[in-house]
């Protein structure tokens, strides 16, 4: 208790000493206003009042000055000082501004709102080019709070997430600041340097409070908000928007700016609601204040947005250039509800300096390397938006308990009582010494613990692991085991794998693995053990089809440069074939039985589709990201994918000193794939697919090229552009060349979101087309038009498509259910 009143005595003693000019914001009723923008006149020096209403402006020259106070919805204020002597205080009482109709003509039946925001739309892009580029200084803070946590989450403890929580299951879990310089060049380069970053209750923590995150220019058609939300002042802006006029002021300059009212024209479409304000003549943004469901920005957790940004006038440049802006949203699910804030400041802009690309990198966020080491007066005296009382005991609270929570004797009493193996943990245990950082245990998987195919019978499956932890998870090494009894064949198996990771930067990793195991044939294993087990017991449906594998394996995989990854292994392999142990079913149907564990012929039940044989392979492959960016830590890289250039991944594989000389192979592959949004037309996906065997006419059946194929009717992958949903498993499969290719578009509600009563249901309209061309296979082609998104609430967990496939005219149809909860 002490420690805590001497921690907080020590902070209130360095914001007394190193705020310079300090004062309290309220209005007429002596009510705090939050968020108020302070600057020196003609100059974008400046803060914003903290939710107290108590504002700090950092200036260290003794001489006058004027400060202006704007707040929206309030006159601003402006007070000439002359100081002598540091600190100052000013307190400052803002009155309302007089919105009002008076002094416009309203037509009765063509508002006034319509004309100027047809002038904002049309001069868009002049106000949007007035900004070439600029270097400035950019503050962010982030607040999290919870309420009223329960307990558990599916039977899992939720605990007090970090002394976040009090006794009443609220309080705040996540508190960060961020103090950088960023530059930027239009249309879209930006680059930030951090100089400081801050994060409650963890003093090696940095902050992802970056400015990329929330750069959101509205003079843009749109705003990468979760989903491309339209402007309200975009180009088609009327076909989502209808406008009011709700009232006009004068501002401190004699500027008229217009309060405009947006109002959706369909809810569920991606776009804001709320008021923007126009500067007459000039038709530039003098500020706007917009809410956004969790439905439009398709997230599905958030209940609502609310962001709110402030511009401020330069004489020099001829632009109104944003100085702040808060996003404060409201979200809730499976039991936890909770809000936060993210505030950022812009200062000291420097316009159209002379930037150019020559002045930009891959990198797009760096941290200086002691960037997270600054003290409590550093702070102080840097931070432009002092905390709340509710922040500063933050700061202090999770300060002290991040001491008690890494002593030694905190871990062994907190492990003590956690290793404790309880009734519930029959199914699962994991022993914890927090102090050393390592884990160990065992779990049988809720799902797929238990499963069933035509070879095995029923397969219990458990897990076992440990993992040790080195430099908070920047190196790591991890080792697992999977062990598999099958009741009808009665035969255990076993795997197990040793990975390390050897940084943060590279991403290294070494992994060594081996074992026996029953695998599909296809090593991407279309067929998910829980949904053959269904298909098998229900419908006598066993598409799964496995052989023995017995092997050995060495894997490395580091990136060698930013977007060039490699992946290399060897491995020795013992194949041999399997037949069908049990013909058990729920559901026995006298015109349908199981088909045989061979792939290559249904009915051959005793017959291998290969001869037992060993072989080794080796394989090379590197992944290659066009345009891929990154976030720069002192000890770690983070990778940021670029939608505007695609995916490549090129690779070889070799199968050599086989037992039978017939079944070494050379293959050689490529892959292009890309995801990108349509503005605010949705989602296109493409994925395209090419390789090439040599030497290999008479090779081992696992080893062939086989497709994703799905004849359940139900799927849990989240699109579709790696697997043909009505093809058979191992119908097209070759061990010659091949073409693949699948295309997809997720309209996200643009269409149906147009459609009456249909637009309240929220569904997102999804096309696809996908072929497979091989030599001597005539072309196989499948198009789908299905429905995502579809549930109710923020549950949205299933999709539906309807099928054609054709293949030398139409093949068959078919309805294919996808469910996201896997």
């Amino acid at each position: 208790m002490a420690k805590n009143l001497f921690s907080i005595l020590l902070i209130a003693f360095s914001i007394m000493v190193s705020a310079q000019i300090t004062g309290n914001i309220t209005d007429q009723n002596n009510n705090a206003l939050p968020f108020v923008n302070v600057l020196i006149e003609n100059t974008y020096i400046g803060t914003t009042s903290n939710d107290d209403g108590y504002y700090e402006l950092n200036i260290s020259t003794p001489k006058t000055y004027i400060i202006a106070y704007s707040y929206l919805g309030y006159k601003t204020v402006k007070q000439e000082v002359t100081i002598e002597k540091f600190p100052y205080q000013i307190d400052v009482t803002l009155t309302e501004e007089s919105v009002s109709l008076s002094e416009v003509i309203i037509d009765s039946e063509i508002d006034p709102a319509i004309a100027i925001m047809q002038k904002a739309i049309a001069y868009r892009e002049t106000n949007l080019n007035k900004i070439h580029s600029y270097k400035a200084d950019f503050y962010s803070r982030g607040l999290i709070k919870i309420k009223d946590a329960p307990e558990k989450i599916l039977g899992q403890e939720v605990g007090d997430l970090g002394g976040g929580l009090d006794s009443t299951r609220s309080g705040i879990i996540y508190l960060s600041e961020t103090i950088s310089k960023i530059q930027f060049l239009s249309p879209d380069k930006l680059k930030e340097k951090i100089t400081a970053s801050k994060v409650s209750g963890d003093d090696n923590g940095f902050s992802f409070n970056v400015a990329m995150d929330v750069d959101f220019n509205f003079y843009n058609n749109t705003i990468n908000f979760g989903n491309e939300i339209i402007s309200p002042i975009a180009n088609n802006a009327f076909v989502y928007y209808r406008y009011k006029l709700d009232g006009v002021f004068y501002d401190d300059r004699g500027n008229l700016i217009n309060k405009i009212k947006v109002i959706p024209k369909r809810k569920n479409d991606p776009v804001f609601s709320g008021n923007i304000y126009i500067v007459e003549d000039q038709w530039s943004i003098y500020a706007l204040e917009l809410d956004i469901t969790g439905v439009q920005a398709r997230i599905p957790v958030v209940d609502i947005v609310t962001l709110k940004q402030s511009f401020s006038y330069s004489d020099t440049h001829n632009i109104w250039a944003k100085i702040s802006q808060s996003i404060d949203f409201r979200f809730g699910m499976m039991g936890i509800k909770g809000d936060g804030r993210y505030t950022a400041v812009y200062s000291n802009y420097e316009f159209n300096t002379g930037l150019t690309k020559n002045d930009f990198n891959r990198e797009l966020v760096a941290f200086e390397k002691e960037a997270n080491k600054k003290d409590s007066l550093f702070w102080n005296t840097i931070r432009p938006v002092p905390l709340t009382s509710e922040e500063r005991i933050d700061y202090v609270k999770k300060d002290s308990l991040q001491t008690l929570h890494e002593s030694k004797p905190y871990l062994d009493s907190l492990d003590r009582d956690n290793n404790k193996f309880k009734l519930d943990n029959i199914i699962g245990y994991t022993y914890l010494n927090s102090h050393k950082n390592y884990r160990i245990g065992f779990d049988i998987p809720v799902i797929g613990g238990v499963q069933f195919n035509t070879v095995q019978g029923y397969a219990l499956n458990a897990n076992v692991f440990y993992t040790k932890n080195y430099d908070d998870f920047k190196r790591f090494f991890r080792a697992s085991g999977k062990l598999q009894y099958g009741f009808s064949d009665h035969r255990l198996r076993a795997t197990g794998s040793l990975t390390y990771k050897f940084n943060s930067i590279t991403n290294a990793f070494l992994n060594l693995s081996g074992g026996v195991s029953a695998e599909q044939f296809n090593s991407s294993s279309p067929i998910s053990p829980l949904i053959n087990s269904v298909s098998t017991l229900f419908f006598e449906d066993n598409y799964m089809k496995l052989y023995d594998k017995s092997f050995v394996a060495l894997n490395y995989s580091e990136e060698l440069f930013n977007g060039i990854r490699l992946y290399t292994g060897v491995s020795y392999e013992r194949r041999k074939a399997l037949f069908n142990t049990t013909d058990q079913t729920f559901i026995n149907e006298d015109n349908d039985v199981y088909t045989s564990n061979n792939p290559l012929n249904e009915t051959a039940f005793d017959i291998a589709p290969f001869e037992s044989h060993n072989i080794i392979k080796g394989n090379i492959d590197v992944r290659i990201n066009f345009g891929q960016e990154y976030l720069s830590y002192p000890d770690a890289k983070y990778n940021v994918n670029n939608d505007d250039y695609p995916t490549i991944y090129l690779g070889y594989e070799k199968g050599f000193s086989a037992t039978n000389s017939d079944y070494n192979f050379d293959q050689v592959k490529i892959r292009l794939n890309q995801s990108f949004n349509i503005k605010d037309k949705g989602k296109f996906r493409y994925n395209l697919k090419a390789e090439k065997f040599f030497n290999a006419d008479a090779i081992a059946f696992m080893d062939y090229q086989h497709f994703n194929g799905n004849l359940t009717h139900v799927s849990t992958e989240g699109n579709y552009t790696n697997v043909f949903n009505n093809l058979n498993y191992y119908a097209a499969s070759t061990d010659d060349a091949y073409f693949e290719s699948h295309i997809e578009h997720d309209f996200n509600g643009f269409l149906l979101g147009k459609v009456p009563l249909l637009n309240k249901l929220n569904f997102n309209l999804v096309v696809g087309a996908h072929l497979l061309a091989i030599p001597n296979f005539k072309p196989y082609q499948e198009y789908t038009v299905g429905l995502d998104n579809i549930g109710w609430g923020k549950w949205r967990f299933l999709r539906v498509d309807y099928l054609r496939s054709y293949q030398s005219g139409f093949q068959s149809d078919a309805i294919v259910f996808g469910l996201k909860f896997f």
